[in-house]
């Protein structure tokens, strides 16, 4: 993995962990032999489980194989000088009851809100010393209202309709967040108790169809249809439309014309932050600042979490249940459970012992989708983007825009769909989709004074590439290449501005966060693979068929995303199991 740009080109590994990050974790305490509960990865979900288990009176280890916590919910200092949320950038989803149940913020956790929280620049000809328009959005209605009103007045109109008709979506399906799945296999052969069980969490379904009423048809197809045909009905502007469905392929191998598409648009829109909903924002320090403060609600409270020690396998008793795991050392640690945050395929296929695990499981999980269209790329700056379409401030400062996800190649829905279809042919999309994210804008903690960190959310790349090509480093630069050349056209001399760049490729997300495929939500977040069917039909709820071990990671319901749900609601599962045994 190279970071390379105008002058500078070393390997990232040339970089070693900084202090400010490593000290924290490198002496949790003496490994004990036994544990109540085991956590595999130190992920946000992860961290979330062992914290909730932990104020419960569960006591609990935390192994994870890298230098550092947080998962892809990490800050690295890549290039000397600049941190970097590595993977992944923004923080909107985390459920509010985590916030307040582990008292994130006084363990030190602070967002910067961002609005406006949207910018699409437009690329335009002809229009003489006439700026290019763009299209600028945030919390104002009436300003929305505005900004697409440059592009049709109908669509103005009918934006704040919209708005109101997704948002009623996303409170319905809040709730069904915040719990496990009904547990199909617990109805169809557990007892009686069981089965009254698995029956009350049927309650949030039920809820959530009282809240659509008799709306129930229009929102059954935003689920299901394409996010092209739903924008098609409410909207007649590219740029407003392009926009919108950048939420809907978002991190997924699909196109805006794939069926389904449209629940990924309603994951990405259902968050808040604050008590604001729909609020996106900046984690101060970086996304790595956010797992360190769930990691120190649950040492507060005496968990023990150890970095550098890998899981080589969970171990399992001639009983045919869970007692612990062994390290990539040989160690041997017991304990009642054992809760993965490792994606299913790596959790099943690779951890677990397969002769305890039915073979038609083990199939469905190596069947999974796990495609992923993602090439994430980290940039040092020593100045903003200047963008056509809305010139930098004479001295330089942050202007609102700065703050925004600026989407790139997205004036028009056409342009989305012919970077998957690139995609499809096994080659880098020739026009990537690009959300551009500046959070040294709201936070100059990151960088040097007067210089920047950039996020590069890009896509569609190929985890296979066509034609027997590999991602070398060749094909990493070409491609890293083709997107600041893209950038460029929006904001001349930006490629003159680039210090150093840290590109992620699928195979590379893939090899360091333990991704497969390069997937950041562990699995595709498409309608075969969610709710009754995450990872698998009749193992949704956290629990697996080898009794003792439990998925809390992002393939387990409610998904991919910096949530947190899958970890808090794994651990009330497990405490639930607990009081059983």
């Amino acid at each position: 993995m190279a970071a390379s740009g105008r002058g500078l080109r070393r390997t990232v590994s040339a970089w070693p962990c900084p202090a400010w990050r490593r000290a924290h974790w490198e002496a949790p305490g003496r490994l004990k032999p036994e544990y109540d509960a085991v956590v595999i990865g130190a992920g946000h979900n992860g961290l979330v489980a062992a914290a909730y288990l932990q104020r419960m009176g569960v006591s609990t280890a935390v192994f994870e194989r890298r230098h550092v916590i947080g998962g892809a919910a990490v800050t690295e200092e890549i290039i000397p000088g600049f941190k970097f949320s590595r993977a992944s950038y923004l923080l909107s989803l985390l459920r509010p009851q985590i916030y307040t149940d582990l008292e994130l913020k006084k363990h030190g956790l602070r967002v910067h809100l961002r609005n406006p929280h949207s910018f699409t620049p437009m690329l335009e000809e002809g229009t003489g010393s006439k700026a290019p328009r763009s299209l600028l959005l945030g919390t104002d209605m009436a300003e929305n209202q505005r900004q697409i009103a440059q592009f049709s007045q109908k669509d103005a109109q009918a934006f704040p309709k919209y708005e109101a008709f997704m948002n009623r979506l996303a409170s319905a399906i809040d709730p069904l967040l915040d719990a496990a799945p009904v547990d199909m296999e617990a109805f169809r052969r557990g007892s009686l108790l069981q089965r009254l069980r698995a029956l009350s969490t049927l309650a949030p379904l039920l809820q959530a169809g009282r809240i659509l009423g008799a709306q129930l048809p229009q929102y059954y197809q935003v689920l299901t249809a394409p996010i092209t045909k739903v924008l098609d009905q409410w909207f007649e502007s590219e740029p407003l439309k392009a926009t919108l469905a950048t939420d809907a392929v978002i991190g997924a191998m699909t196109s805006p014309h794939t069926p389904g598409s449209g629940y990924v648009l309603l994951h990405h829109v259902m968050g808040g932050l604050e008590g604001m909903q729909g609020a996106w924002g900046y984690v101060q320090g970086g996304m790595g600042a956010l797992s360190e403060a769930i990691a120190s609600s649950a040492t507060a409270h005496g968990a023990s979490i150890f970095t550098g020690k890998t899981v080589a396998q969970v171990q399992v008793s001639s009983g045919g249940r869970v007692r612990g795991v062994v390290l990539q050392d040989g160690s041997e640690v017991r304990s009642k459970v054992v809760l993965s945050n490792a994606a299913p395929q790596t959790t099943f296929l690779k951890l677990t012992p397969q002769e305890w695990l039915p073979e038609e499981f083990t199939q469905r999980i190596s069947q999974l989708d796990i495609r992923s269209p993602v090439t994430k790329i980290n940039v040092a700056v020593n100045r903003l983007p200047d963008f056509l379409a809305a010139p930098n401030a004479p001295r330089g400062q942050p202007l609102p825009h700065h703050q925004c996800s600026i989407h790139l190649n997205c004036e028009d829905t056409h342009l989305l769909h012919q970077a998957f279809e690139d995609a499809m042919d096994g080659r880098p999309s020739r026009r990537p989709l690009i959300e551009l994210c500046i959070p040294s804008s709201l936070d100059p903690t990151l960088a040097p004074p007067g210089c920047h960190v950039i996020s590069l959310f890009t896509q569609y790349t190929p985890y296979t590439l066509a034609g027997g090509k590999v991602w070398d480093e060749q094909e990493r630069n070409a491609y890293a290449d083709k997107v600041f050349n893209c950038i460029e056209a929006y904001a001349p001399g930006f490629k003159g501005s680039v210090l150093g760049r840290d590109i992620l490729t699928p195979p590379d997300l893939e090899r360091i966060f333990g991704l497969p495929g390069g997937n950041i939500f562990h699995g595709a977040m498409a309608l075969d693979q969610l709710y009754f069917a995450r990872p698998t039909p009749l193992h949704a709820g956290h629990r697996c068929p080898l009794p003792g071990l439990y998925l809390c990671g992002s393939g387990a319901h409610p998904g991919g995303g910096v949530m947190g749900a899958a970890g808090r609601n794994a651990a009330h599962v497990v405490l639930e199991d607990l009081k059983s045994l």
